[in-house]
């Protein structure tokens, strides 16, 4: 792959991650509410579920899903309940001062990591954009397999930066933001647009 073949896709894959969406929403909710403790857990969450994405697509599930209505509601409705679920339980999160409290059993890293991974990988636009995505930038004249190696490595990095930098971020605001009512104002917002998503992507329509 020719510097002037991936830079183009490296640049619209930038543009994309950066775009708020369910995945970024999770990891500002994260960071808001326990601090940058969890960026690393969140980020590799991220990471995984946007590499599953790929793979799959590459593999064909992205296929099947655009051809079969079926199959692609069912992941559609698995992972819009997954994002209301999620909007329910930071809606209904307690204000605490997690400097000076253990984290809980609920909040150990393998289980964020789950979260975050659902949450990006149960995305079935996901799947189908890569199908529609990937091939404008592979060259049919050179091997494929190394093209996509590289093409998935630089995009799973730049959504894994993305969603690392999103997490600092709201880190950083957090501190700055104290009082409880602030807190649990900022919990039931991040909450009610979890729950929007989830909704959003329920009665969202296959284009075509």
């Amino acid at each position: 792959m020719t510097l002037a073949q991936w830079l183009p896709f490296a640049i619209a894959s930038a543009i994309l991650v950066a775009i708020p969406g369910p995945t970024v929403l999770l990891v500002v909710s994260y960071a808001l509410g326990h601090g940058r403790k969890y960026a690393l857990a969140t980020t590799a969450g991220v990471a995984l579920g946007d590499l599953t994405s790929m793979t799959a697509s590459m593999l064909g599930l992205g296929v099947l899903l655009a051809a079969s209505a079926e199959t692609f509601m069912v992941v559609k409705c698995i992972g819009a309940a997954y994002l209301v679920y999620l909007g329910i339980k930071l809606w209904r999160a307690p204000v605490v001062d997690t400097d000076a409290v253990q984290t809980p059993a609920e909040l150990r890293t393998g289980r964020i990591i789950a979260h975050a991974y659902a949450v990006t990988v149960l995305n079935p636009k996901s799947i189908i954009f890569f199908v529609a995505f990937l091939p404008q930038f592979i060259d049919p004249h050179a091997a494929s397999i190394s093209q996509i190696a590289i093409m998935e490595a630089t995009f799973v990095g730049l959504a894994a930066a993305n969603a690392f930098g999103y997490a600092m971020l709201a880190s950083v605001a957090r501190r700055a933001i104290r009082r409880p009512s602030v807190q649990r104002g900022v919990n039931r917002t991040g909450g009610a647009l979890l729950m929007s998503a989830g909704v959003f992507a329920a009665v969202w329509k296959k284009a075509g």
